[in-house]
């Protein structure tokens, strides 16, 4: 029987029982569909009550546009070494830490393309963290830290046409041309999705896009 979104749900609410706090991360290419799983997730489980989930992307630890024209990487933004990957571990590491205070966590403005610090409060009634990204399951550079802070990691599949289509769209809506759009996809974004496709053997659970919320174009 194909995998429901009903059944994440049960996993995930059953991942959090008992401990005082649990991160789960939410892996795939880019274009697959991890954010929109982590945001319907969130949002399910809070439902109209206290908020016990927390949604925190990795994106808010791409390295700034300076540090990237400084480094030589800004035409490569968005692979592996573009992103401050000690940082989100350590990140995690306080998450797991820090259940009594209110730990902020940097966001990603896409219009502008540059993560914002302190965008992304985590509240101590936050027993779930759903945290998603490319490179959760890498294990060069310091992408080891980061899988060793997850209890659990979720690979997004997706039709790969289909999820060519939606990443240009994506580029598109924030300001690309359509040219633009394909271009950065061939040269930049496929290459890394190669990369992230290689480490699916890694993931505890591989969701198939039957199981994203009804009507949610991926992200």
């Amino acid at each position: 029987m194909p995998l429901t979104f009903d059944d994440l749900l049960t996993r995930a609410r059953s991942l959090a029982e008992g401990a005082p706090r649990v991160l789960l991360g939410i892996a795939g290419s880019p274009g697959a569909g991890k954010s929109t799983l982590a945001e319907h997730l969130v949002r399910a489980l809070n439902g109209a009550g206290t908020p016990w989930a927390a949604h925190v992307p990795m994106d808010g630890f791409h390295l700034a546009d300076a540090e990237l024209d400084r480094l030589g990487r800004r035409d490569r933004k968005g692979a592996p070494d573009t992103f401050d990957a000690a940082g989100y571990a350590a990140l995690l590491g306080r998450l797991r830490e820090e259940r009594d205070e209110v730990v902020y966590a940097p966001g990603f403005e896409r219009v502008l393309e540059q993560p914002l610090a302190g965008a992304v409060p985590v509240p101590p009634t936050a027993r779930l963290v759903v945290t998603e990204g490319n490179y959760l399951l890498l294990d060069t550079g310091g992408w080891p830290r980061v899988r060793s802070r997850l209890d659990e990691v979720w690979y997004c599949e997706l039709d790969e046409r289909e999820r060519l289509r939606r990443l240009v769209a994506r580029h598109e809506e924030f300001g690309k041309g359509h040219e633009e759009a394909v271009t950065w996809v061939t040269r930049s974004d496929q290459p890394n999705a190669e990369l992230v496709a290689a480490t699916r053997h890694r993931a505890d659970l591989i969701v198939p896009v039957t199981a994203l919320p009804p009507h949610a174009p991926p992200a």
